[in-house]
């Protein structure tokens, strides 16, 4: 798999890059409208092709359609090799204080704390600066196979400004550890019965924000970021789950302990059994690096030759296969989508040809080089949170 490194493209590269993009994302547009389609009217289907209800799925099945504030997920149906870019309409969105529309004319982002140059870039300032962009695929750290069937999740194509940049001009101090990132986005919480403003905020050790692959997003798939994704500036960070991406960035600030605002030590925090030298304890950590993970999420059919559709996603290490069972049978290897990189998601597909009549279990796994597999529900420890769920994930259809 590539990992994103590009030189510097010329300006005519740029746009026919942007002009490539666009024009795979808007291949698929009128999937933003599957909503208030009637029931199995689904874009991206080959002349005489058609879907397979899952029979895990209700009938009358549909979710709500994207709203300005709201939580926005895929109808993961509409996943496709058609559907590489995630249209920007289209792609997840979670947020917990509203959507703030910061004023761009008098955008300023602060670079504070334990540096030897604190200062201020303006949207023009962070417009002019050298650009690079990557293929990322991120989910939500609570998606999940029920109600919503894996689609809290999005690929796209980001441009922006290399985070390391911001963070060696600023000079990190020796004794500066952690790097935090405040968004626009504010709310009143309840704290020890004492109400309190706080702004989204999320933290990442100094090690992990230097790596070179993290980004001040200023665009998403060859557009200016839009308003619900972040406008004017997230944090991409490839690999972690997308509450690490903060939106409508105003402020990075360097400390020298770690940070627990709400979103690292109170919310998004998985509790589960793990062994603590020869110990079985109960254990908290912040959901961070993406728990590598596959989930077969379509089945279409051209006469009685079917081809089974999925997603791989993890934090960046290369994957060594994408796996798919059928009922009792062998693990067959699917196919990975050419146009997968390092960060982005994997697509796969594999024939089934000639299937029998009557009701069938499909199943996906991943392994990684380094020889890690998904492990089965059965297999993940005991936990008790919503977040980080990763396990393989068994899909019911019939065929007729």
């Amino acid at each position: 798999m590539s990992d994103d490194k590009q030189a510097p493209a010329t300006e005519g590269e740029k746009i026919s890059r942007r002009a490539a993009i666009k024009k795979t994302v808007h291949a698929g547009l009128a999937a933003g409208a599957v909503a208030s389609m009637p029931e199995w009217v689904l874009p991206a289907l080959a002349q005489g092709e058609e879907l397979v209800p899952f029979s895990d799925m209700p009938e009358d099945y549909s979710r709500p359609p994207a709203r300005p504030g709201g939580t926005h997920f895929l109808d993961t149906r509409q996943i496709s090799s058609d559907s590489f870019y995630t249209d920007n309409e289209d792609f997840y969105v979670v947020q917990h204080y509203g959507q703030p529309e910061l004023d761009l004319s008098n955008y300023r982002l602060q670079i504070t704390g334990l540096v030897d140059n604190p200062r201020e870039y303006t949207l023009a300032d962070l417009q002019s600066m050298p650009q690079f962009d990557i293929d990322a695929g991120f989910e939500c750290g609570g998606n999940r196979p029920l109600g919503i069937f894996q689609g809290l999740i999005g690929n796209a194509n980001w441009r922006g400004v290399r985070l390391r940049d911001i963070l060696q001009a600023a000079g990190v101090q020796p004794e500066g550890k952690e790097i935090v990132f405040f968004g626009g986005d504010i709310g009143v919480e309840e704290i020890r019965e004492t109400e309190v403003e706080q702004a989204f905020a999320r933290s990442l050790p100094v090690v992990d924000a230097m790596r070179d692959v993290n980004m001040l997003a200023l665009e998403m798939n060859g557009e200016a970021l839009p308003q619900g994704h972040g406008r004017p500036v997230r944090v991409l960070i490839p690999g972690f789950y997308g509450v690490a991406n903060v939106k409508w960035l105003t402020q990075i600030h360097v400390q020298d302990r770690r940070y627990m605002g709400r979103f690292m030590g109170r919310d998004y925090v998985t509790l589960k059994k793990e062994m603590v030298g020869d110990q079985e304890r109960w254990v908290e950590n912040s959901v961070t690096r993406i728990n590598m993970k596959s989930a077969v999420v379509r089945v279409s059919r051209m006469g009685n030759n079917h081809t089974i559709t999925g997603f791989a996603l993890n934090d960046g290490t290369p994957l060594e296969s994408v796996e798919v069972k059928i009922d009792d049978g062998p693990w067959q290897r699917a196919e990975i989508d050419s146009r997968a990189s390092q960060y982005s998601w994997k697509l796969f597909s594999m024939p089934w040809n000639n299937p029998s009549a009557g009701e069938h279990t499909i199943v996906s796994r991943v392994t990684d080089v380094n020889g890690n597999v998904q492990p089965t529900q059965d297999a993940l420890p005991e936990k008790i949170s919503r977040w980080e769920n990763f396990g393989q994930m068994p899909r019911t259809l019939v065929i007729s």
